[in-house]
C-alpha cells in the first residue's frame, strides 16, 4: 500500500471486517428472524447484493444463478446457457417472474436447486458448499490469479449439481465463491454460511406502497385499460416500448420502482403475467390488462432503465395520442409480422406523436438499445465506434413526419428482420436486412429530392433542439468493447463519426434491438439483428453527412470505412455518398465537423456545456479543481500508453481534506472500420487510441480501479505516460491498482456504489464485476 493512503485503506479494511455488513437499502424492511449471532436477514440481504450479486444478475449470470431476490435463489442454477451463438433453434425462454412461477415448474425446465433443505440439515447446499471451497482455497493476496481460473465471459462453465459438486470441487478446487476475488471478511462469511445452513428465504425488497402513489397506480392502470380503440392502440404502442422500463413515480421513494406488464387479471387483482417472447406477440384470446407491478429484485445498474411517471406525463400522452384528430377503423393483429414493421401496425397514429415520444427520452430509449432485454448490449456494440456524438432530425425537417404519404408508400421498405422469424433457412440470412434497405434508401432519396428541402439543404434549424428544455436533444454514446453506455450533451474530443437519426432509423433501431430482439432466439435472429443494426448505423451516418459541404463527404466517408472489404461492403449495400443534397449552412472554418457538431451545443438555452472541462477545454471553460486540471495531460491524447488501458477504468481520488473524487477513464478504440462481425483485432488502429475522461461514474461493467492520494496524482499520471510495455503496466498497477485479490478491493467497490448511489439514487445500481480484470505479465494490450 502507497504511505499516503495506508491510514485510509486499513480503516476502510478493518470496518469491513469488525462491522461484517453493510445495509444495501436504508428503507429495506427489518426482520425479526435472526439467522446466527445477531445478524438479519436484511443483513444476508445485503452482504448477497454485495458480494454475490456483483456477478450472478440478469441473462449473463453465471450458471443463470440469478441472485438478485428470493424468487432467483430458489429458481436455483441451470447447465443451458443463455447466450450461445451456435444455436440452431429457439431455446425456451427462462427470465425471472415470467416463464415459471414455482420451484417445480423451474425443475421442470431444467434449473437445480443451490439450497439445503431445511428438513435435512445435514445435508448441504451448493451455496455453502461454493462458499466453504472458497473459503478453504483462497486467492494469493495481490496477486494474479491463478492461470487455471477464467474469467473470460465465453470460457466453458460446469454447473455442478449437488452430487456432482464433490467431483466438481476436486477437479477446480480455486472454483469457490466469491469467484477469483479477495475472500469474504470473516463476518461476512459466517453470516452468509448460517443464512445457508438455514435454509431460511431471504425477504424481498418490496416495500409498502404509499396511499398517493397506490392512487396514482390505479389512475394509470384505468388509464391503460380504457376501452376506446383509440387508447387500446396507444396502450399498446406504449407497452411495447416501456416493457423494459424501471418506472419511478414523482415525489415517490428514489429506490421504488414498477414495471409495466400484461396480466390475464384485473386492477384490484393479483397480477397474473402473460409470458411471451416479444412484447407484439399475441396475449391469447382472452381478455387482458395492463398493470403496473412493483419491482422486487435488487436493482442492478446494468438492467436499470429508469422512467419517469406522474401527472404530467399522463397529459403528454394525452397530447401526444389522444388530442390529435385521426381515427381507428379496427386494431391491427399481433404477431411477428406486425411487430416487425411497427410502421404499418400503427400506421393510423400519428407520426409526429410517435417520433415526439421517442424524443421526450432519447437518452431512455438509446440506453434500452444498450441495455435491453440481453442486459448487455453485446448485438449492437460491435458495429458502433468507441464514442460518437447522436443529435435527431427535427419533427419538422423529416420527410417521414411531415408527409403522410411517405410511411404510407415506404412503410412497405421498413419491415425488419424479425418480420420474418421463422421464413428462410440459414443460407438466406444476408439477403433480408439488404434487399429491403436498398429498396428504402432509393425510395427514401427520391422522396427527398422531390421535395422544397432538397432546393435548400438541411441547416442548424433542421436538427432537434430539445425545443429549449430537453437535454435529450444531444447524446454521446462509448463503447466499452461488449457492453456501452449513453450520457446527455457532447463529451469528449471531436469524435471521428457522428450519427443524425431520424424517425424511421430511431424506431427501427427500437424494434430491431430491444422490442424485437430475442436473446433466447437462435443463430438466424441473432445475425440477422447484428446486420441490420449495420445497415442503421450506415443510413444514421448518411444523415449526418448531409449536413457537411458536399465536397467533403466522399473524404470523410472513406476515413470510416478504410480498407478494402470495408469498401467493397458499402460498394455491395449500394451505399454512395450523394455530393448533390446541397447543405444549408454556410461553413466559416476549414474543419466543418467540429464546427458544425461545436455549434450544436451553443442551442438549446444551455441544455449542455458547451466545452468539456477535462477533454475539449477552451478558453474559460477549463476545470479549476486541482484533479482536473491534472487529468487535462491525459485527455484525448494519443500514445504508446493509451492502449494498455482497460475499456473502463474508475480512478478514486482522495483529497487532502478527506473528500473523494471518482472519475471514469473511457479508452476510445480507434478502427479502421466498424463494419464487420469478425476479426475486429485485425481492424484496430491502437496507434490512434484515445482517452475520455469524466468525472463521476459511467458505464455498468468497470474494468479496473485504480485509487491515489491527491499529492498523488502527478506521480500517477506522470507512470502512466511513461507506460511502453506490458511489464511497466504491470508496475504501475502494482503501485496504484487495485487488483480482484486486493484486500482493499470489496471495501472500494463498496465505497464506489454509496457515493453512486448518494450522487444519483435513482439511477443507481449495482455495478456487474464479471468483467473485472487481472493484468498478467503476457497480457495483449490491443
Amino acid at each position: 500500500m502507497r504511505k499516503g493512503l495506508l491510514p485510509l485503506k486499513v480503516a476502510i479494511v478493518m470496518a469491513v471486517a469488525s462491522i461484517g455488513v453493510f445495509t444495501l437499502d436504508a428503507r429495506a424492511q427489518e426482520t425479526t428472524s435472526p439467522v446466527a449471532q445477531g445478524q438479519s436477514l436484511v443483513d444476508v440481504k445485503s452482504i448477497m447484493d454485495r458480494r454475490c450479486v456483483v456477478c450472478h444478475s440478469c441473462y449473463d449470470a453465471p450458471c443463470q444463478l440469478k441472485l438478485t431476490s428470493p424468487a432467483g435463489v430458489q429458481r436455483g442454477a441451470s447447465k443451458q446457457a443463455v447466450y450461445h451463438t451456435e444455436r440452431l433453434s429457439d431455446a425456451q425462454p427462462t427470465r425471472l417472474g415470467v416463464d415459471a412461477q414455482t420451484v417445480p415448474e423451474w425443475r421442470a425446465l431444467g434449473f437445480h436447486t443451490v439450497t439445503r433443505d431445511p428438513n435435512e440439515a445435514e445435508s448441504p447446499g451448493l451455496l455453502d458448499r461454493y462458499l466453504e471451497l472458497g473459503r478453504q482455497n483462497p486467492m494469493p493476496a495481490n496477486a494474479p490469479l491463478p492461470s487455471e481460473l477464467g474469467l473470460a465471459l465465453d470460457r466453458p462453465l460446469v454447473c455442478p449439481t449437488s452430487g456432482e459438486f464433490d467431483q466438481f470441487s476436486r477437479d477446480h478446487a480455486l472454483a469457490g465463491m466469491p469467484y477469483g476475488t479477495a475472500p469474504l471478511a470473516d463476518a461476512e462469511y459466517q453470516a452468509l454460511m448460517a443464512w445457508a445452513r438455514s435454509g431460511t428465504a431471504l425477504p424481498s425488497v418490496a416495500t409498502d406502497i404509499p396511499a398517493e402513489i397506490q392512487d396514482q397506480i390505479t389512475q394509470w392502470e384505468a388509464f391503460l385499460n380504457s376501452n376506446d380503440p383509440r387508447s387500446q392502440l396507444m396502450s399498446r404502442y406504449l407497452y411495447e416500448h416501456l416493457f423494459l422500463a424501471r418506472l419511478n413515480f414523482q415525489g415517490d421513494d428514489a429506490r421504488r420502482f414498477f414495471q409495466l406488464v400484461r396480466s390475464t387479471t384485473a386492477p384490484g387483482e393479483a397480477i397474473n403475467i402473460i409470458a411471451t417472447r416479444r412484447p407484439f406477440d399475441d396475449p391469447g384470446a382472452g381478455v387482458f390488462y395492463y398493470r403496473l407491478q412493483q419491482v422486487t429484485e435488487t436493482i442492478v445498474h446494468k438492467e436499470h432503465l429508469v422512467y419517469s411517471m406522474g401527472p404530467d406525463r399522463m397529459a403528454r400522452y394525452r397530447q401526444l395520442f389522444l388530442d390529435p384528430d385521426w381515427t381507428l377503423t379496427e386494431l391491427p393483429p399481433y404477431g411477428d409480422a406486425e411487430g416487425g414493421n411497427p410502421f404499418s401496425t400503427y400506421m393510423q397514429m400519428p407520426a409526429k406523436s410517435r417520433y415526439q415520444f421517442l424524443l421526450d427520452d432519447a437518452l431512455f430509449f438509446v440506453r434500452s438499445f444498450i441495455r435491453g432485454p440481453v442486459c448487455h448490449g453485446a448485438t449492437a456494440v460491435d458495429v458502433i465506434e468507441d464514442r460518437f456524438w447522436v443529435s435527431f432530425l427535427d419533427p419538422d425537417a423529416d420527410l417521414s413526419v411531415t408527409d403522410p404519404s411517405f410511411l404510407q408508400d415506404g412503410a412497405v421498405y421498413l419491415e425488419l428482420p424479425v418480420s420474418e422469424a421463422d421464413a428462410g433457412a440459414l443460407g438466406a440470412l444476408p439477403g433480408f436486412s439488404h434487399k429491403n434497405q436498398v429498396r428504402y434508401l432509393e425510395f427514401r432519396d427520391a422522396r427527398y429530392k422531390q421535395a422544397p428541402i432538397y432546393e435548400t439543404g438541411f441547416d442548424y434549424g433542421s436538427i432537434w433542439d430539445g425545443d429549449g428544455s430537453n437535454p435529450n436533444a444531444l447524446i454521446t454514446v462509448f463503447r466499452h468493447f461488449d457492453n456501452a453506455s449513453a450520457m446527455t450533451g457532447f463529451h469528449g474530443g471531436i469524435p471521428e463519426t457522428a450519427w443524425v437519426l431520424d424517425f424511421p432509423v430511431f424506431e427501427r433501431i427500437y424494434y430491431d434491438l430491444v422490442a424485437g430482439y430475442d436473446v433466447f432466439g437462435r443463430v438466424e435472429h441473432q445475425l440477422t439483428t447484428r446486420l441490420y443494426m449495420n445497415e442503421l448505423r450506415m443510413e444514421s451516418e448518411d444523415t449526418f453527412l448531409f449536413f457537411m459541404p458536399r465536397d467533403v463527404r466522399s473524404q470523410m466517408h472513406q476515413g470510416w470505412y478504410q480498407g478494402v472489404l470495408a469498401e467493397w461492403l458499402t460498394y455491395w449495400h449500394r451505399r454512395h455518398v450523394d455530393g448533390h443534397f446541397p447543405t444549408g449552412i454556410t461553413f466559416a472554418t476549414t474543419t466543418p465537423k467540429q464546427e458544425f457538431l461545436l455549434t450544436l451545443l451553443e442551442r438549446g438555452n444551455g441544455l449542455w456545456p458547451t466545452t468539456d472541462p477535462i477533454n475539449r477545454c477552451a478558453e474559460g471553460g477549463c476545470p479549476a479543481d486541482q484533479s482536473g486540471i491534472l487529468l487535462r495531460d491525459l485527455a484525448d491524447q494519443t500514445g504508446d500508453w493509451v492502449k494498455y488501458l482497460p475499456d473502463l477504468s474508475v480512478l478514486v481520488v482522495e483529497q487532502d481534506g478527506g473528500a473523494t473524487e471518482l472519475f471514469t477513464l473511457a479508452h476510445d478504440k480507434a478502427h479502421s472500420n466498424v463494419a464487420f462481425l469478425f476479426e475486429e483485432k485485425a481492424r484496430r488502429l491502437p496507434a490512434e487510441d484515445k482517452v475520455t475522461i469524466l468525472p463521476g461514474l459511467i458505464g455498468s461493467y468497470p474494468n479496473f480501479y485504480f485509487h491515489v492520494g491527491q499529492d498523488q496524482m502527478a506521480p500517477f499520471i506522470s507512470a502512466l505516460k511513461s507506460v511502453r510495455s506490458q511489464s511497466d503496466y504491470m508496475v504501475l498497477v502494482a503501485e496504484y491498482g487495485v487488483r480482484r485479490t486486493s484486500p482493499e478491493f470489496w471495501a472500494l467497490s463498496d465505497r464506489i456504489y454509496e457515493m453512486f448511489l448518494d450522487q444519483k439514487p435513482i439511477q443507481a445500481g449495482v455495478f456487474d464485476l464479471n468483467r473485472y480484470k487481472d493484468p498478467k505479465a503476457g497480457d495483449d494490450p490491443t
